[in-house]
């Protein structure tokens, strides 16, 4: 079996916990949300509407695939950069499996390893390289294959490991219980359940047991990440941090602002930084914004 991905590439965390920290980046391909409705009006219909009325795609997504863009556009890194809906559109969409690698698990750690300052995790000053598994959603469909990545001979060095994950999938039973008897590596689930500015219908975003059960994996730690643009997206993070309170999670929460763009994210940062403090939450910048603006492989 092999593992199926968009893009790896090495940069800094841009969110959450780990701001700052040089990391290597894998981001699986494929997703169970589409994240139609972000930075579109806030009466737009959710995603279980649209696609009774035949609406499969974001406008911008649906734009660029009637101008033909799989035929003119060769590699990934070229696709055109959204700015509404899921920003990683390209690995979510089954039309823009083209541009996906299909490789084996050799394929893959030479690949990550690439991408480091030394190729290895930890460097010869001591500093250790994080790796981060996104998406797309990296929980859907590779985790008995994860194993074989992280116990391939050149990945034991590595000590820090995210999931970026909307909190939706079950854990394999085998993955759970890799997880729990290994002691090498640091994991860390950042969560980010998705809220009604996404498009994604709340029964199907949030999913209390299936958190509660990635919080109950021995020596793993977690955060709730919440993507905001209006004081009513935070009511709606209070409504989910209590439901998730509900079934004994209570953790780190961090609201983030809303925006691909850097010019319509600076414009939405003091707003929610000043919700995030009224509520005692944790802000989190989008540092890869700051930096690099919206770009692939950032």
């Amino acid at each position: 079996m092999k593992l199926r991905y968009s893009e790896a590439f090495y940069s800094v965390q841009g969110e959450g916990r780990f701001v700052g920290v040089p990391s290597v980046f894998l981001r699986t391909f494929g997703c169970n949300f589409r994240c139609m409705n972000f930075g579109l009006a806030k009466d737009e219909p959710m995603r279980d509407e649209k696609l009774k009325n035949g609406i499969k795609y974001n406008p911008e997504v649906k734009a660029l695939l009637d101008d033909g863009v799989l035929n003119k556009v060769n590699k990934f890194e070229d696709l055109p950069i959204i700015h509404t809906g899921c920003d990683t559109y390209a690995s979510i969409y089954p039309e823009f499996k083209k541009y996906m690698m299909d490789r084996s698990i050799d394929e893959v750690v030479d690949h990550v390893l690439s991408l480091t300052p030394e190729k290895k995790w930890t460097m010869s000053n001591g500093q250790d390289v994080h790796f981060i598994l996104t998406g797309g959603e990296p929980l859907l469909g590779w985790q008995k294959l994860y194993i074989d990545l992280f116990e391939h001979p050149r990945m034991q060095d590595l000590k820090n490991v995210t999931f970026e994950t909307n909190t939706t999938q079950k854990l394999h039973p085998d993955f759970a219980q890799y997880l729990t008897d290994q002691d090498r590596f640091e994991v860390t689930w950042s969560c980010s359940p998705k809220l009604s500015v996404s498009g994604e219908p709340w029964s199907t975003a949030i999913k209390p047991e299936i958190a509660r059960s990635y919080f109950d994996v021995p020596g793993t730690s977690m955060y709730f990440k919440f993507v905001v643009a209006s004081e009513s997206d935070v009511d709606e993070v209070s409504r989910a941090v209590q439901e998730y309170n509900g079934v004994g999670i209570d953790v780190p929460v961090y609201v983030m602002p809303l925006g691909g763009r850097s010019e319509e994210y600076q414009l939405n940062t003091r707003g929610v930084a000043k919700l995030a403090m009224e509520r005692g939450w944790r802000y989190t910048p989008r540092l890869h914004v700051d930096i690099f603006g919206n770009a692939w492989g950032t």
